[in-house]
This record gives C-alpha cells, sequence and structure tokens, in this order.
C-alpha cells in the first residue's frame, strides 16, 4: 500500500481534511502533520522541522510515494501593515517549509517515483504575506517538476479558489456564491477529487503546472 503524507490537516472541515479519506478510499496508507489532532505534530517554520518530519513518517512508516503540502500560515495584512517578522514567518511556513520538505521527499524517493501537490492562492492585495509566500511557492514546486521529473516525480500547484472550510460569513458566502457558474461553493471533497487524481499513476503525467480547480470561479466571461 503506497504511504501519501498530507500537510495542514488539524482542522476538521478543513481541505486537507478532506484529502485524507478520498486517498484512503483510493488505497493509500495516508499519515497526517499538523501543529496538533494530526499523527504528526511538527513546527514547520522552524529550518530543522520538515527534514525531521520526513525522516519520522520514514521510520514509522517506511518510504513516502505522495507528499500533500495543505499546511499554511495566514495573517492578512497590507504593504503599510505588514511587518517584517510576520513576513518572514510567512515565508518560513509556506514556502521555506514547502521547499525542505520536498527536498527531504525527493531524496528517499522510491523506485516507482512518486507525486507532489501543494495547495496555493491567488490572494494579494489585504493578504500580503500570504500572497506573496504562495506565490514562492507557486515557483518552488514548479521548479521541482522540471528537476525531479528524472526521479519520476511529478510536482503540481492546484488552485481551489474559494473554498467553504468554516472561514466564510454569511455575507462572504452570499457575494461568491452567484461568480461560480455552477452556482454553489466549492467544498473539500472537491479539491480531493482533484489531489487523488494527480497523486495517482493515471494522473502524473501532469507535471510542472499551476492548475485552477475552481468550479469555474477564475474564468472570465
Amino acid at each position: 500500500m503506497p504511504l501519501a503524507l498530507v500537510t495542514g490537516s488539524a482542522r476538521e472541515n478543513s481541505i486537507a481534511a478532506g484529502v485524507v479519506p478520498r486517498l484512503r478510499a483510493d488505497g493509500w496508507h495516508v499519515v497526517t502533520c499538523d501543529l496538533e489532532n494530526a499523527d504528526y505534530l511538527f513546527d514547520l517554520s522552524t529550518a530543522a522541522g520538515p527534514a525531521a518530519l520526513i525522516e519520522a513518517v520514514m521510520r514509522d512508516e517506511g518510504p513516502i510515494s505522495a507528499l500533500v503540502l495543505s499546511h499554511a500560515h495566514d495573517v492578512e495584512s497590507g504593504v503599510l501593515d505588514t511587518t517584517a517578522e510576520s513576513f518572514d514567518h510567512h515565508i518560513a511556513v509556506n514556502a521555506r517549509a514547502s521547499l525542505l520538505l520536498i527536498a527531504a521527499f525527493a531524496r528517499q524517493i522510491p523506485e516507482a517515483g512518486g507525486a507532489v501537490v501543494a495547495l496555493t492562492s491567488d490572494a494579494t492585495t489585504g493578504n500580503l504575506p500570504y500572497g506573496a509566500s504562495k506565490g514562492a511557492l507557486d515557483r518552488i514546486v514548479i521548479s521541482a517538476a522540471r528537476e525531479l521529473g528524472p526521479m519520476r516525480i511529478s510536482a503540481n500547484v492546484l488552485n481551489p479558489g474559494p473554498i467553504d472550510t468554516g472561514w466564510m460569513d454569511e455575507s462572504t458566502r452570499q457575494e461568491l456564491t452567484p461568480r461560480h457558474p455552477s452556482g454553489r461553493l466549492g467544498q473539500p471533497a472537491d479539491i480531493a477529487s482533484v489531489v487523488a487524481f494527480l497523486v495517482s499513476s493515471e494522473g502524473r503525467w501532469i507535471s510542472g503546472q499551476l492548475l485552477n480547480a475552481d468550479g469555474g470561479f477564475s474564468a472570465r466571461f
């Protein structure tokens, strides 16, 4: 049974929490990581945390075939009120940790290869440090697809658009719902299906892409 590591799974209604049961239903052995409520508790904001996580999972569970990066730090601020400390923390969690996790994952990859899927966002104005760190994540993952392709590793960035994971109030739901061509908001299960395909053997020919899986939310008419 292939092993998948999913980060950022603590919240019950998060995207990662939706990915975990879907992968298990597809025959994956799944382990999770977060600061709490996960199989592995690691602080990914530290320089040593990502490699230590991969090492611990390998020691306890065996080689990892799929890495799903859904962890994130997000404190809203803009150009005038983002502090250096806040910006650095966003970069450390959302970008640096992802780079170090991907590198450690690649160093232990089984001969059959594997897949990386990272969740991103196009947030910018009013959410500057989060958006900037996610932009760095995008480039890291796309670069990994080129560099790690010879190791039979696919790597993709997935932008789910606004998913109703509990952060929306009713006015936000009413604003966003009509902007979806389907007339409904996305749910974690919608993204879980896409992630499951990308990490499957059938989906690994897709690599080096920043994919919008948002039900048409980003389409311009």
